[in-house]
């Protein structure tokens, strides 16, 4: 793998860890496309580095449970100012 990607997929991984942020958090910090953030931080980084791959994926998969609970709120909020 070329050196720029995994430098990258380290440095999306630790934002990723440091902020508990989502993937389309990351993919806009960064200014990269979320597919390739996903891509980078659930595939690649395996390969590269395996205990920051087992923390990323701790906080992905918490934003994933989460992810229903997010969507009800936003729902709320748009429609909420959308009546006030």
């Amino acid at each position: 793998m070329w050196e720029y990607i995994e430098e990258r997929a380290k440095k999306c991984a630790e934002y990723i860890i440091a902020t508990g942020c989502t993937v389309r958090a990351c993919s806009a910090h960064f200014s990269i496309s979320k597919s390739t953030v996903h891509k980078d931080v659930t595939e690649r980084l395996r390969f590269v580095d395996e205990e920051l791959y087992e923390r990323v994926r701790q906080v992905l998969d918490l934003n994933l449970s989460e992810r229903h609970i997010r969507g009800g709120k936003a729902t709320q909020k748009k429609y909420r100012g959308e009546i006030r």
